[in-house]
């Protein structure tokens, strides 16, 4: 039985939305067949924007933010799942339209789930988050193109926070040279111990693209949009790809069909939110084999719940390294 649980809440009121901690009970669960216990959550640049008021990420209200989680299940109206199984959630409008990660207490449907794989604990799966499972699809995206480690240089924009950290700790293991790109030059032995073989400074790929430069890289993985992306798509190798994940610099794409028509270079949008549970399956599959546990430590900073609001402040100003960890119950 389920008396009481502490979790925030996003209302809506005149002066805009309003984010507090509080006490709810079994009522305000919202709609689904599986109910679950919620260990850990993570913070996530979509999660900062949500609790600053800095998008209109959330849709609905009220609405506990939080777009995933891992935790044991309850009680479950679906044979796939049963009391005690240990589960993730990423994404499907959960922190959006559908109560989500920051609360003790979830209740979703059952479709969204996948078990935790057993070489994780859910401490480590949400370490790696939506945001280490985003940069997964993004490494599988450019193996599915062809790209192998003796092909050249992979590039990782934003490489310093949670999907450029993980992309670069995936595509390290995995056996690519990776050239990083930060604009926090103070973190560069911070991506070096990740496995980064070169780290380089934001600010040229901020400025306005040429329609083509020099070919340097063999692909990308970027989690900025506008000026970024286009800089970088000028400089992808004839028949490279980019997997685009972010829009962390801006939602534009300043660029012209050149890199597309005169090189052959193939962009892949990364959607992680609606991505179909089998493709789910097989990324988290590939985290538990590729990834370095021990180095995946070094870059997770735990904080409680009590201690959201600041850390969002702090995502949203760019000054988070690596991932976040929320612990919840």
């Amino acid at each position: 039985m389920i008396d009481t649980f502490k979790a925030y809440q996003i209302t809506k009121t005149e002066a805009g939305p309003r984010v507090a901690l509080t006490n709810l009970t079994a009522q305000d669960l919202m709609e689904g067949d599986v109910t679950v216990r919620v260990e850990f959550s993570t913070l996530n640049y979509k999660d900062g924007l949500a609790l600053t008021g800095s998008a209109p990420v959330v849709r609905r209200f009220p609405l506990t933010p939080g777009i995933d989680f891992a935790g044991t299940v309850i009680s479950s109206e679906n044979k796939r799942f049963s009391k005690g199984d240990v589960v993730i959630l990423n994404g499907f409008g959960i922190g959006e339209v559908h109560s989500g990660g920051y609360g003790e207490i979830a209740r979703v449907k059952s479709d969204w789930l996948i078990k935790k794989p057993d070489g994780l604990t859910s401490r480590q799966a949400m370490a790696v988050g939506t945001a280490g499972y985003t940069a997964m699809l993004c490494v599988m995206a450019l193996e599915n193109h062809g790209l192998k480690p003796g092909d050249g240089t992979i590039l990782v924009t934003g490489a310093a926070g949670g999907v450029g950290s993980v992309a670069v700790l995936l595509l390290s293991k995995l056996g690519y040279h990776v050239a990083a790109v930060t604009g926090r030059m103070s973190e560069a032995d911070y991506l070096r111990s990740l496995g980064a073989a070169e780290v380089l400074e934001r600010q040229p790929f901020s400025e306005k693209a040429r329609p083509l430069a020099k070919e340097l890289w063999a692909g990308a993985i970027d989690v900025a949009g506008g000026n970024t992306l286009a800089t970088v798509l000028s400089q992808i190798r004839y028949g490279g790809a980019a997997a685009a994940c972010g829009l962390a610099d801006s939602m534009s794409l300043p660029t012209t069909v050149a890199p597309f028509i005169l090189r052959g270079v193939t962009l892949y949008g990364i959607d992680s939110v609606m991505a179909p549970l089998d493709k789910r399956e097989r990324a988290w599959q590939r985290i538990e084999r590729d990834l370095n546990l021990d180095k995946l430590e070094t870059m997770i900073s735990e904080i409680t719940l009590e201690e959201l609001p600041a850390a969002a402040e702090a995502i949203m100003a760019g000054s988070v390294r690596g991932r976040t960890v929320v612990k919840i119950g």
